[in-house]
Parts: C-alpha cells; structure tokens; sequence
C-alpha cells in the first residue's frame, strides 16, 4: 500500500485528488496538510510514501519544503504554474500535473510510481491463451475467459464470477484486468469488472447481468462509451 498526504493551501484541491485517490487500489490517506510546515509534522510522526505537493503556497513554497527534506517520499506536484516543471524533475519528482487535471492523467502519474517500484508478478492468476488459471483454497482451477461474467474486489481478495459459479482469489483488481481481453472487458466502478458480451441492460448508474446488477462509478461512465 502507498500512503499519501496533499499539500496544498486549497480546500478544493483537497477533494479533487482525494475522491481520486479513493477510487484507486493500493493509496491510502493519511493527512491533510495545508502549507508545508504541517506536512513537516507529518513527516516526522508518520512514515508516508508519497506527497501531492502544490508549488504556491503561504509560509513555505512546495519546492523550498521539499529542499529542506534529506529523504523524501515520493513526489507528484499538483500545480497552476507550468514554469517549474524543469526544477521539479530536477528534484526527482515522479510527475508534475498542471490544474485543472484528468483523472486519465492522474492516474497515468500513479502509474509511474507502480513502474518505478517495480510490478510484481501475479502470484495466484497464470493467463492462457482464452483461459485464466487460478489458485484458490490450495487448488489450480483453469476457467475460460468466456465464461466470465463479472470480477468483484472484496477487500484483499477478488470474486470471479462465472455462468454457473464463482471463485474467490487473493488478488488485486488493478492486476486483474491486465489479464483479461481489453477488448472484452471494462472496469466500470473500483470495485468491479464487467464483461461487454454478458451485458443485459445498461440503465442509469446500474449494469444488468443476468440475476445480478453492477453500480457504474462516476470516474469510469467514460468506459461505457468504448462499449458502443
């Protein structure tokens, strides 16, 4: 999991990248931090792995804060000032966003942390030409992509939910789907997976699947449009 904190003298950039965040596996909030001296105690008393980091702010100016850091965390700056880009990536920051911002664009910045760390590879999902191979309750069972209706993350796990079954497998969501057809299938909420050709009706926010109906996140209705 990568902890985070925002830094930034603006309440509504708070909201923005928060409601981003929750709607990513793996970031989990940790403070609040309004100009840089209250991420400075935060710092202190809380072991963070990355900052969102505005660059005009009272008291003490982003990158001045983060030149008083001898270890910092992982940086990605959120900003209205397109000019300091160069001094940033000179700081080592992972990314630097200019507001008003994409979530596609915030999320590609996420991306680079996972790219910079390293991806593990998925120890309990082996894919197959047009099959999935799963370890679940000691067991290697082989499923057909075809057969999926939808994917389910609960908590630490994923529930895969077949025509006639379903399996449960300790995995991430965000790892899931880069094993299934893109093509086929869209994640259409952060805890759900859908597969296009097992689609009954699409109305309002809800997806139906057969007996079961599916909540349609707000950062992702973009997703439906690659469904037409």
């Amino acid at each position: 999991m990568i902890k985070y904190i925002i830094v930034d003298d603006e309440h509504i950039a708070h909201d923005i990248i928060k409601g981003y965040c929750d709607t990513i596996p793996n970031l989990t909030f940790a403070h609040h931090c309004y100009d840089a001296i209250e991420a400075m105690e935060c710092l202190r008393t809380d072991k963070i792995d990355l900052i969102f980091l505005d660059i005009n702010m009272p008291k003490l100016k982003g990158f001045e804060f983060l030149k008083t850091l001898q270890n910092p965390p992982k940086v990605i700056v959120t900003t209205a000032y397109q000019e300091y880009a160069l001094e940033g990536y000179e700081l080592n920051i992972i990314d630097y966003l200019l507001k008003p911002f994409s979530f596609e664009r915030f999320v590609k910045a996420i991306n680079k942390i996972q790219i910079n760390e390293g991806v593990k590879e998925i120890s309990n999902v082996k894919k197959e030409e047009g099959s999935l191979f799963l370890r679940s309750n000691k067991k290697l069972i082989q499923i057909k992509t075809n057969d999926v209706l939808f994917v389910e993350a609960t908590g630490n796990y994923i529930k895969i939910i077949l025509k006639d079954s379903e399996i449960q497998v300790r995995e991430k969501i965000s790892d899931i789907i880069n094993l299934l057809p893109q093509n086929e299938f869209f994640q259409v909420h952060k805890s759900f997976i859908v597969a296009k050709k097992h689609i009954n009706e699409i109305e309002g926010n809800r997806i139906s699947i057969q007996k079961y109906i599916i909540p349609i996140g707000k950062v992702y209705k973009t997703n439906i449009n690659k469904l037409f």
